[in-house]
């Protein structure tokens, strides 16, 4: 079903870690973690600047993948890793980006099942990446028939 799209990749898209934001997120996952919303703590640190979550990049742009139609709901949210060459710094620009890296599909007790893998990327003004993440979306068969209609 996704197999054309493998290595397809989205627009760059241009994302800055805002302060404000950056504050509101942490304090939605209950983790006020000064070193994310205290300015003088963050000048302090070894990073000169408060940084961001780990999981921050979640509220970034990171394209539109040309073909890639997903539904907006009944897809199962299988697996999320993030990995970083660095913390995210408050008020930096990050170039952001998605790669369709592979789709398989397995029979399962309810049908046949599709694991859509996607890498997504943040690269600074140098493109040197700075984080990618690495995502699973689980489209179920109930899914994939009603895409079909």
């Amino acid at each position: 079903m996704y197999y054309h799209l493998i290595g397809k990749q989205s627009n760059k898209v241009k994302n800055v870690v805002e302060r404000g934001l950056v504050k509101r997120f942490a304090e939605s996952i209950r983790d006020a973690h000064p070193l994310f919303i205290d300015e003088q703590v963050g000048k302090q640190s070894r990073y000169g600047e408060n940084i961001a979550p780990s999981t921050f990049p979640r509220v970034f742009d990171f394209g539109t993948v040309h073909g890639l139609n997903l539904p907006n709901k009944g897809l199962i949210h299988g697996e999320q890793v993030y990995q970083y060459e660095r913390p995210l710094l408050v008020n930096e620009v990050l170039y952001c980006y998605t790669v369709i890296d592979g789709y398989d599909e397995k029979q399962g007790k309810n049908g046949l099942m599709g694991f859509l893998k996607i890498k997504r990327y943040g690269e600074d003004a140098h493109e040197k990446v700075v984080f990618m993440e690495e995502s699973t979306i689980i489209i179920t068969e109930t899914v994939r028939k009603a895409m079909q209609v």
